[in-house]
C-alpha cells in the first residue's frame, strides 16, 4: 500500500503527534510518516492519513500505536561513554557513602540498553568494592513506546544489537547465550530495574525521588517550551545534591535557578540547586 500526504494532512498530523507525545516533526518529513505508518494503515483498513488522524481522537489504542510507530528507538550500550564514566568513577563512589538506598531514573530508556549499562556498572562496583555499597540501587526505566519496553523487559538481544557498544568481556560476564544470534541479560543485572510505560507529558510524582536522572537523547525531539517544562519537573524529582544527565547534543539552558553545570573533564552533568 502506498499513500500520499497533502500539506494540510501533514500539518494536522504534526499537531496531533505533538499533542499526544510531545514529539515535533520538522519540515519535509512526509517520508518518515509513510515509512512508519504504512503497515498500520493497512492493518487498520484506513484509506489515508485523514482517516488515521480522525481515528486517533476516538480510539486510544490507535493513538498509542501511532505514537509507538513514530517513536525513534535509536540506542547503544554505554552510549557516549562520558556519563557512564562519570557515574562509575565519581558519582557512584560518592553516593555509596550516603549509607542509604539509592535510586536512578532512566527516562526514555528505549529498548533497555541504558538502564542495563548502568546496572552492569553497579554490579562491577559492588564486586570491586565489597561492603561499600550498603544498600542496592534501584533503577526505574521509563519509555513511551510499549514495543520498546517489551524488548527491554525481555532482555534478549540479537548479536547485531550487542555489537553496538557491548564489549566481549561484559557480554560473557553478564549475558547468557540463548541461540546462535541471541543473548539474554542475566538476572543479577535485570533484578534492580523496574520498567514502566511513561509519557513525559504526564505527572512524574508517582515515580518518587531520585539521586540521578538520565534523560538523554530525547529532548532533541521536543519544542523549547516542552524541554523547559520537562527539565523543571525532573528537578522536582531529584534529591538534594542529585544530578541530571542529558544527551551530548542537548543542554540545560535558562534554568540557573534549578541546576548548576558541573564540569568533569571530560563530560558534564547538572546538579540540582
Amino acid at each position: 500500500m502506498s499513500f500520499s500526504i497533502s500539506p494540510a494532512e501533514y500539518n494536522q498530523f504534526k499537531q496531533k503527534l505533538e499533542q499526544y507525545s510531545g514529539i515535533m516533526l520538522g519540515d519535509n518529513k512526509e517520508y518518515l510518516i509513510t515509512s512508519r505508518l504504512r503497515r498500520l494503515l493497512e492493518s487498520e483498513n484506513l484509506a489515508n492519513l485523514t482517516e488515521l488522524i480522525a481515528g486517533m481522537d476516538r480510539n486510544l489504542k490507535l493513538k498509542e500505536l501511532v505514537v509507538d510507530a513514530m517513536t525513534t528507538n535509536e540506542t547503544l550500550w554505554f552510549r557516549d561513554d562520558h556519563p557512564f564514566k562519570i557515574f562509575r568513577e565519581k558519582l557512584l563512589p560518592e553516593l555509596a557513602k550516603s549509607n542509604r538506598p539509592l535510586k536512578i531514573w532512566s527516562a526514555a530508556c528505549s529498548t533497555g540498553q541504558e538502564p542495563y549499562s548502568l546496572s552492569i556498572i553497579i554490579e562491577e562496583f559492588k564486586k570491586s568494592n565489597p561492603g561499600v555499597l550498603k544498600h542496592d540501587v534501584k533503577i526505574v526505566a521509563t519509555d513511551i513506546s510499549p514495543s520498546a519496553l517489551e524488548i527491554a523487559k525481555e532482555g534478549v538481544y540479537p548479536q547485531l544489537a550487542l555489537k553496538r557498544g557491548m564489549g566481549d568481556v561484559h557480554l560473557r560476564q553478564y549475558f547468557t547465550q540463548q541461540a546462535d544470534d541471541e543473548w539474554k541479560i542475566n538476572d543479577d543485572i535485570k533484578r534492580r530495574i523496574e520498567f514502566k510505560n511513561l509519557n513525559l507529558q504526564t505527572n512524574y510524582n508517582m515515580l518518587g525521588k531520585f539521586d540521578l536522572v538520565f534523560c538523554r537523547n530525547v529532548l532533541i525531539y521536543f519544542s523549547a517550551d516542552f524541554k523547559q517544562d520537562i527539565l523543571k519537573r525532573i528537578h522536582a524529582t531529584l534529591n538534594p545534591n542529585g544530578y541530571l544527565f542529558v544527551g551530548a547534543s542537548e543542554s540545560v539552558n535558562n534554568l540557573n535557578d534549578f541546576y548548576k553545570m558541573e564540569q568533569f573533564n571530560p563530560g558534564i552533568a547538572y546538579q540540582v540547586k
